[in-house]
């Protein structure tokens, strides 16, 4: 028997009904079974200066993928940055040949290959943007064509949006790195077909709802299953809690003692789910090696009440003269 789960699972039974209701009108009249068509929406300038920070390492195959979606986007108003946790030249060179088809700024912040540190390249990218708002993902997450138009259009002042994820199974991440295939073009029907195989773990984020709606602001306090593949906030509020706490090292914890600390802080959750979904290609598990080092950590932090990261932003900001 079907279980809801995520977003749907935590809706109230008439917010459930009402998605179902979307997104089957949607299936019906053909919008979700087609590659999406590349048309620029023409309003996108009026939003929020913009960076996408990208976190790779050594992994190019992933990022020419990610960094195809991005080319595609229907709303070119945005700067991409790389944040680069020590990658060897074969990143550098697959971004600069991005860079010179791209129709938008791309730049390479790159730091010393020292072990899992990305919080602190994090940091050190923002620090080294001008932009008002940022959208953080992932180097092995793929998005879809309406990715940043949407995420720029749920901006809302005193809120962070965090958005879902399907993932793909290794047999389909290997295929479609091999050959470069361009998922982010893939309409519905492509992923059911993908479901059927098992070659993807779920297929409701890619379900869209309207971005507008009081439910998608219901549950401002929370912060479980939100993560920095997908989640955008604006830069006065990380500058307010100082960003990323670098003293996690090592994979665990790192995003979400940043959600907490915004949620403490004041800053308020809003719903990406069903809005701006990415697709997340497969990897062997991460090294858990200082999970729970990072958890002890983590628990403190909630324990305290602390909103301000201990080893955070302002220490990158002479090295790129921000004030």
């Amino acid at each position: 028997m079907y279980q809801a789960s995520g977003a749907l699972a935590s809706a109230p039974i008439s917010l459930r009904g009402a998605w179902i209701r979307a997104a089957a009108t949607a299936i019906v009249k053909g919008t979700l079974t087609k590659a999406m068509p590349l048309r620029r929406p023409v309003h996108q300038a009026s939003l929020p200066r913009t960076a996408v920070v990208v976190t790779t390492y050594n992994r190019p195959d992933a990022l020419a993928l990610v960094l195809d979606g991005y080319r595609d986007q229907l709303d070119q108003y945005f700067e991409l940055i790389v944040a680069d946790d020590g990658s060897t030249h074969e990143t550098a060179d697959l971004i600069e040949d991005a860079r010179r088809t791209a129709r938008f700024p791309i730049s390479h912040v790159w730091q010393e290959d020292r072990g899992f540190r990305a919080a602190a390249i994090r940091n050190r990218t923002v620090a080294s943007s001008l932009a008002e708002y940022l959208i953080f993902t992932d180097g092995d997450c793929v998005p879809g064509p309406a990715f940043v138009s949407r995420h720029r259009q749920l901006a809302q002042r005193g809120c962070f949006v965090a958005g879902s994820r399907v993932s793909l199974q290794a047999r389909l991440t290997r295929a479609v790195t091999d050959q470069r295939i361009a998922i982010h073009r893939w309409g519905l029907r492509a992923w059911a077909g993908a479901r059927l195989r098992g070659d993807v773990n779920r297929l409701l984020p890619l379900l869209p709802l309207p971005l507008s709606g009081s439910w998608r602001t219901a549950t401002p306090h929370r912060w479980k299953g939100h993560g920095s593949f997908n989640l955008a906030v604006w830069r006065s509020d990380f500058e307010r809690i100082n960003g990323f706490d670098e003293s996690f090292e090592g994979w665990g914890f790192e995003d979400t003692d940043l959600v907490v600390r915004l949620v403490t802080a004041g800053v308020r959750y809003k719903a990406g789910r069903l809005a701006v979904p990415v697709f997340h290609l497969w990897h062997p598990q991460s090294d858990r090696a200082y999970w729970g080092g990072n958890r002890q950590r983590f628990e403190e932090m909630v324990a305290s009440g602390r909103t301000t990261a201990i080893i955070g932003l302002d220490r990158h900001r002479s090295e790129f003269g921000l004030q």
